[in-house]
């Protein structure tokens, strides 16, 4: 292989751009040579594997990093893909294509593209990660520290001798949760079309994990789920004043038992079938609570503000808590640990010519300002 001397180059008076232009031609020339050279001997072919990959190297750097990112993301990929239609027995080349999940039995996770979208599925079914403030972190749990109580200032004379006066603080800890799953494909599906065997573990998995972290972002208990809404303590709560109707009177009251600053970034969260209820309350002036939307995109609002649908949310019953009124985004925090991991099983259904396809995610959440949040509270009796 030729050896460029740098005292030639700068003789050569020419431009740094070009003289990077020319090593990389004179690079992949020579590479070429040699690899014509060794066809001709019969030598190795994983050597000459090895210099066709260092010629294409070559060319993409010749041509611009763009393109060697797409065709990376597209290799990654094509591995996950025959690494679902071939388990841990796929090749060497395929698994070195992937990253291994920080979860050791959790397998490989998913190529970058496919956890973007599956994300996004997520946002369908699980309304919450849509309005509350999400995080990514490595960690098994994350801490944030809370102030518990302020200074206590008072007015004092001109030689008055202040007190001291230091402000109390505490801590939450969100802890990621394991949330696991299994989806069953056939073998056809998985060794013909690669985008439908893509899409259909994508959306199997995404609809289960979905429906489950929608459940538990409500009413999870805080030990082996993440933290609800319902379940967290300090959310306070407004009364209805009756076990089964809801009144105009005890909406208001809701939303304004907020301070200001949480009131006006607040949103309702609440199912279908309390949301119909609203819509048939009217105010004083006889005009309806409930305003559809007018614009593409812009949800619908009660009172001036956006409703969440949530079909884990209670129905309207004695003693339930069938509406959250609050700012979301400051109140509820969601982190997540890691992307989507899979790990291939092509044995345990073997005879019915199905691959089982295991999935991990670590998922925490729970309330980190209370304060921020109101629920309305059936009567019992």
């Amino acid at each position: 292989m030729k050896h460029f001397n740098p005292i030639e180059l700068k003789e050569a008076d020419a431009e740094p751009t070009a003289i990077v232009q020319k090593a990389l031609d004179d690079l992949t020339k020579s590479v070429g040579d040699r690899l014509a050279a060794l066809e001709t001997k019969g030598i190795d072919p994983k050597l000459i594997e090895r210099l066709d990959r260092i010629e294409a190297k070559a060319n993409r750097l010749s041509a611009g990093g763009g393109d060697a990112d797409k065709e990376g993301a597209a290799q990654e990929l094509k591995a996950w893909l025959t690494y679902l239609r071939k388990g841990p027995q796929c090749d060497d080349i395929s698994l070195k294509a992937l990253t291994i999940a920080n979860d050791t039995a959790a397998g490989y996770l998913a190529p970058a593209e496919t956890s973007a979208e599956f994300v996004r599925d997520l946002v369908q079914v699980s309304p919450i990660r849509q309005y509350a403030s999400v995080r990514n972190s490595s960690a098994p749990s994350v801490k944030y520290p809370r102030r518990t109580g302020i200074t206590n200032a008072k007015w004092e004379g001109e030689i008055e001798e202040s007190d001291a006066s230091e402000p109390t603080f505490g801590q939450l800890e969100i802890t990621s949760r394991r949330l696991a799953t299994y989806v069953d494909i056939s073998n056809s599906l998985l060794m013909g079309s690669d985008g439908a065997a893509e899409a259909e573990v994508r959306l199997a998995l995404s609809e289960d994990f979905g429906q489950k972290e929608g459940a538990a972002f409500v009413s999870g208990n805080g030990v082996t789920e993440p933290e609800g809404i319902l379940t967290a303590s300090g959310v306070g709560s407004v009364a209805n004043g009756s076990t089964s109707a809801l009144s105009t009177d005890s909406l208001i009251g809701l939303m304004y038992s907020l301070p200001a600053l949480y009131r006006n970034r607040g949103v309702w969260l609440l199912n279908g079938t309390t949301l119909a209820a609203i819509r048939k309350l009217k105010d004083g002036q006889n005009n309806y609570l409930w305003q559809p939307s007018f614009q593409a995109g812009q949800p619908e609002t009660i009172l001036g503000r956006p409703v969440v649908e949530a079909v884990d949310m209670p129905d309207i019953s004695s003693g339930a808590t069938p509406i959250v009124f609050g700012d979301l985004g400051t109140a509820y925090r969601i982190v997540d640990r890691q992307q989507l991991a899979t790990l291939a099983d092509p044995y345990t259904q073997a005879a019915k010519g199905i691959t089982r396809i295991h999935a991990t995610r670590w998922v925490g959440a729970g309330v980190i300002q209370a304060a921020a949040l109101k629920k309305l509270k059936m009567s019992n009796s």
